[in-house]
């Protein structure tokens, strides 16, 4: 691939930072970092030619401030921003700031980004191109009267879901009438406090769906792809943790319609670059769930069986080139699975684990992928999502996959920090899991067998609304400090030897 940009800006942070500029290298392209005052000693700011501080430790005063990150891109020098995913990867003012900026933007148009960001408008939009939807509500409900009759004509259960955004937040199911009332309220205060809009629409509550989503991508000459599907409903709190590819529900008509429901999506919202496609699945029948305008987390299962880089993909795309390639020569081979490996202690409702990593002892071999961003002497904080790395396997068959994710889980080391890899391994032990015929279900079925209590389907909804109350009375500068002091304090750690940073500053 020619070379489409000299410089490339990346704003954001650890593991997908770095994946993006491995892909830049290698491509010649030069490559900056942005950083907070807690990410001075990250992997991903020497992994960058050059690194510009943007703020303090708090997403909110460095990676979400918009202005600081365009002042870095015109220090730099850079041509285009690519963001990563999170933050403000699907906000489409700063796509417009960076166009405006002069800048090149790695992404869809903001256009696309507004009407796929919003439920509502992307369920509609799925509705005129017969795609099918889980029935529910095409604009979000007003008060609790409407709310009710809503709720009465497609019959409880129901699910409440915030219209602005995901995760599991300003998500509720309601059984009844009499429960509306207090769960509305609850939905939308915290839709509020996560996406700062309190809007709830209902759907109709699905008991046991599955989460597939299909990779698009699309360019400005009229060219658009699907790049197999992935299989999400290993989750805890609505988040993934295992994503594996080809799903084991789908069979190769399914997989056609799907595939091409999906294309109907992207074609409809002007698609550009990379995006995921979600669909529910449920006794053979699927629906349109929502679009995530930018680069999944678990793109690496896709790259790990098509051989395609994405990233490049997305670089050569943004240059205004065709991709490259159609349809029929995307020709996906044997299977891949993705484990998220998070600090958080599964027996403490998954809640994060600070603290500074001691050791790493990374596993490797035929077919493991390992991103991380992170290395001995790096902090896990309560500012950022505790991700430390994703391991990834690929195999000729699913049983074979699931060995060697297995055997590369065995040799994971991690001191320092509580990680999930122990219940990683239990969920590659479930009987269920194995069979290939799980749902998303099947985290908190096991937890609450772990509990010894029956299992309640509001297991995950309970979880987000702790999670949330803990974050809000815990997630201060003092206790990562603390933490941090801690650590400190215990003879024989492990120090990072920090390379120096080249620092500008207005």
């Amino acid at each position: 691939m020619a070379k489409a940009f000299s410089k490339v800006l990346v704003a954001n942070r650890g593991e997908i930072a770095i994946r993006i500029f491995r892909t830049c290298h290698e491509l010649g392209i030069e490559t900056v970092a942005v950083y907070s005052e807690a990410d001075r000693t990250a992997p991903h700011v020497w992994s960058a030619g050059e690194s510009y501080l943007i703020g303090p430790a708090p997403a909110r005063q460095s990676y979400l401030v918009i202005g600081n990150i365009l002042d870095a891109a015109k220090q730099s020098g850079a041509e285009a921003i690519h963001p990563g995913y999170g933050f403000l990867t699907e906000n489409p003012e700063f796509a417009e700031a960076v166009n405006d900026a002069g800048l090149v933007w790695i992404g869809p148009p903001a256009s696309s980004m507004r009407l796929l960001g919003d439920k509502t408008s992307a369920r509609k939009m799925a509705e005129e191109n017969d795609v099918p939807v889980v029935p529910g509500t095409d604009q979000p409900v007003v008060d609790l009267k409407e709310a009710i009759k809503a709720a009465e004509q497609l019959g409880y259960p129901v699910l409440l879901k915030a219209a602005a955004g995901g995760g599991g937040k300003g998500m509720r199911v309601v059984d009844s009438g009499e429960e509306m009332g207090d769960s509305l309220k609850l939905a939308r205060s915290e839709a509020g406090s996560a996406f700062g809009d309190e809007s709830v629409f209902i759907e109709k509550y699905m008991a046991r769906p599955r989460h597939v989503e299909f990779q698009i991508m699309a360019d400005s000459h009229g060219g658009c792809v699907w790049l197999g599907e992935r299989e999400c409903s290993v989750q805890r709190r609505h988040q993934k943790i295992i994503e594996e590819t080809p799903s084991p529900a789908l069979d190769p008509q399914l997989r056609q319609r799907m595939g091409a429901a999906a294309i109907k999506i992207a074609a409809a919202a002007d698609y550009r670059g990379a995006g995921t496609v979600e669909f529910l699945l449920e006794k053979g029948e699927f629906y349109f769930l929502e679009v995530n305008t930018r680069l999944q987390v678990e793109h690496t299962v896709t790259e790990m069986v098509t051989g395609r880089d994405l990233v490049s993909d997305q670089l050569r795309i943004a240059a205004g080139h065709p991709m490259g390639y159609n349809q029929e020569e995307i020709k996906p081979s044997g299977y891949s699975i993705e484990m998220r490996i998070y600090a958080e202690d599964p027996d403490n409702n998954f809640f994060p684990s600070p603290g500074l990593i001691d050791h790493i002892e990374v596993p490797s071999g035929p077919g493991i992928r390992h991103d991380s961003g992170v290395t001995v002497g790096s902090e896990i904080t309560l500012h950022y999502d505790p991700l430390i790395s994703k391991l990834v396997a690929w195999a000729p068959t699913r049983n074979g996959m699931i060995n060697r994710i297995n055997r590369a889980l065995e040799e994971y080391q991690i001191i320092g920090v509580t990680t999930i890899i122990p219940f990683l391994r239990e969920i590659l032990a479930n009987e269920v899991f194995q069979s290939g015929e799980y749902d998303t279900h099947i985290v908190p079925e096991m937890m609450a067998r772990r509990a010894g209590e029956d299992m309640d389907r509001n297991v995950f909804l309970a979880a987000v609304a702790t999670a949330l109350f803990r974050d809000s009375k815990q997630s201060s500068p003092a206790v990562a400090d603390r933490r941090k002091s801690e650590r400190k304090g215990r003879e024989g750690g492990w120090v990072m030897k920090g390379r120096e940073l080249r620092e500008w500053k207005k």
